[in-house]
């Protein structure tokens, strides 16, 4: 119908049985291509819904809880969570299968990054790992500053541990402190336990089994009264949790499968100013210090 006045269209469509002009109508449509300016118009208006792929603890810790109601009554959005181990987060992100990332594992974070599946990876907030374990601390891992040196100790008295064994960034933690010390742990079943979940039901687990646990603060503390472990080595550099939004790369993932506005949006809101304040408070009326420390706008080693 390119080329056609109005009034010849009219004539033309005049002319036609009700069946036919809806005929002809779906077969226009089938015939415009998928980068027609109408379509790509159409495609721009997205869903609602964003999908935040993240790591557990954010959620354990009850961080998002505070967060995301705030960004909801800003924007039209609506945001579902799906909390999964840093590594399995940042998978869904590489598969299109999330709209924005929030993780807590640097190195994987920077090797997709510089593959091109992420366009921007923004520093939101850290905090700190510490080894928990059982009040008679069968290891002798009490007092300890040096995380390495708490594992080898594990490891040599064959003291009960409980790993995500998840691909989290805990557990990419976990691994690289074995790894340090020389160590590989026994296979699971023995000393060394997997949970295979979430940092709550990890700390559950290892509560249980009155065994040693790697844990970001945040959520050792929400989950503090619920278990039976106590911080036994804090305050190593090598035990620094850093979290960063990631920003999928929409070739990977065009519109309207991937929610682009929406994931950009959120991504903005965690590095906000009045958001990175939310974050600074969090935490201090019922524990007495910030679960997080706000970090957006800082130099970002990691």
């Amino acid at each position: 119908m390119v080329g056609l006045s109005d009034s010849r269209i009219v004539g033309f469509m005049g002319g036609l049985s009700d069946s036919r002009i809806v005929g002809l109508f779906l077969a226009v449509c089938i015939a415009v291509p998928s980068d027609h300016p109408t379509i790509r118009q159409s495609d721009a208006v997205q869903s609602t819904e964003i999908l935040l792929a993240t790591t557990t603890s954010t959620r354990d810790a009850g961080l998002l809880d505070s967060l995301l109601p705030v960004f909801e009554r800003q924007t039209r959005y609506h945001v579902k969570v799906i909390a999964v181990g840093s590594g399995q987060a940042l998978e869904m992100g590489r598969r299109g299968d999330a709209d924005v990332v929030l993780a807590h594992a640097p190195e994987a974070e920077r090797v997709l990054t510089d593959s091109g599946y992420f366009v921007r990876r923004r520093l939101v907030m850290h905090n700190e790992f510490l080894i928990v374990g059982p009040s008679d601390d069968p290891a002798g891992l009490r007092g300890l500053s040096n995380a390495v040196a708490a594992f080898k100790r594990i490891a040599a008295h064959q003291a009960r541990f409980v790993s995500r064994g998840d691909r989290s960034g805990t557990h990419q933690r976990e691994l690289s402190l074995w790894k340090q010390g020389g160590i590989t742990p026994a296979a699971p079943g023995g000393w060394y336990i997997e949970s295979g979940q979430g940092m709550g039901a990890t700390l559950q687990l290892a509560s249980e089994k009155a065994a040693y646990t790697l844990t970001d603060r945040a959520t050792y503390l929400a989950w503090r009264d619920k278990i039976r472990l106590g911080p036994m080595v804090e305050g190593d550099p090598q035990l620094f949790n850093v979290y960063h939004v990631l920003e999928l790369n929409p070739k990977n993932a065009p519109p309207p499968r991937l929610n682009v506005q929406g994931g950009t949006a959120l991504a903005d809101f965690f590095v906000a100013a009045e958001t990175q304040a939310l974050i600074g408070q969090f935490g201090l009326s019922r524990f007495g210090q910030s679960l997080f420390v706000p970090d957006a706008g800082k130099p970002d080693r990691w």
